[in-house]
């Protein structure tokens, strides 16, 4: 592998540059600590060129949000047939649109907290006040409303009270022109790392997330202190289990490939209800993919090389 050149893109136009820079730098780091030759490329108008120019062995990519996580960069590394780390495109379409993913989780017969999808427009044509109504009757208090596409929870907002959903809702449609209401579920958050390997996709140990604020947005996600984690998770050794298998099925069922992360909860009645799954997870210092690898055993540059091996094997 020592004559391996893998190319870790990173950073991007999405509202996530700066938390997939992160992610790129450590992960280059990783790799490079296991002997291989890196270059962090940025996806701009360049790309394409670099690509076609100084074609790498394989590619890994580290984008959070927009075209890293919705298939097309994935869609343009399969058209110049480099190989790469991920989830194949198609796969990423499903993981990147929340609602779909929830579909298919639920129709796999798993729980998933009540939802429902709406957009701009139906609160314009519809009047926002009554569409309003009709949400908090059907989901209740609290609900958390999301962007129905993105990541790293930019615009997730949990609304306690009605009197603050209109807000609410207008500091969610800053990141999408559709939201994803949800009934908001107590319990123990958590989040599972599935790796593949020979004998197909293995869960690494759950890391349980306790935010300060006792929401697990971006704030809590990216800035150091605000969120304790327990890798491996204080939870049952059945609820344990119950959270791997879910995070496998949802690997499965949306088709992903390498690299998934799971988000769960685990309700007081031990209810596992799923959340969303992320196929090109954050490998930041605060992120709980690394964790989850550290609680393992292993370390982020072993998964990832092995990940570069099975990429390139797979192409040849």
């Amino acid at each position: 592998m020592a004559d391996r050149t893998v190319a870790v893109l990173a950073g991007g136009l999405s509202h996530e540059r700066d938390v997939s820079l992160r992610s790129g730098r450590r992960l280059s780091a990783a790799l490079r600590g296991q002997g291989l030759t890196v270059e962090e490329w940025d996806t701009d108008a360049g790309l394409l060129d670099r690509l076609r120019d100084h074609r790498p062995d394989a590619a890994v990519v580290a984008l959070h949000g927009g075209e890293g996580e919705n298939g097309s960069v994935q869609t343009v590394l399969e058209m110049l047939r480099v190989p790469y780390v991920g989830t194949s495109s198609q796969g990423c379409r499903r993981a990147w649109d929340k609602p779909t993913a929830k579909a298919l989780i639920s129709e796999a017969d798993f729980n998933t907290p009540d939802w429902v999808v709406l957009p701009h427009s139906t609160f314009r044509e519809l009047g926002a006040q009554a569409v309003l109504n009709a949400m908090v009757e059907r989901l209740g208090i609290p609900m958390i409303l999301k962007p129905d596409q993105g990541g790293s929870a930019l615009g997730t907002q949990v609304v306690r009270d009605a009197t603050e959903l209109p807000a609410a809702m207008v500091g969610c449609f800053a990141y999408g022109d559709t939201v994803l209401a949800e009934r908001f579920v107590e319990g123990v958050e958590v989040a599972v790392t599935v790796i593949e390997g020979a004998d197909g996709p293995q869960a690494l140990p759950a890391v349980e997330i306790v935010p300060e604020s006792g929401v697990y947005d971006y704030t809590a996600r990216y800035t150091a202190g605000l969120t304790d984690f327990f890798a491996p998770a204080r939870v049952s050794d059945d609820s344990a289990k119950a959270v791997a298998e879910l995070a496998i099925a949802a690997h499965r069922v949306l088709g992903l490939r390498d690299i998934s992360r799971t988000d769960a909860v685990i309700a007081a009645d031990g209810t596992i209800q799923f959340l969303e799954v992320n196929p090109s997870p954050g490998l930041t210092e605060t992120s709980t993919v690394p964790m989850a690898v550290e609680a393992s055993g292993t370390s982020l540059g072993a998964v990832f090389a092995e990940l570069v091996s099975r990429a390139i094997t797979r192409a040849s």
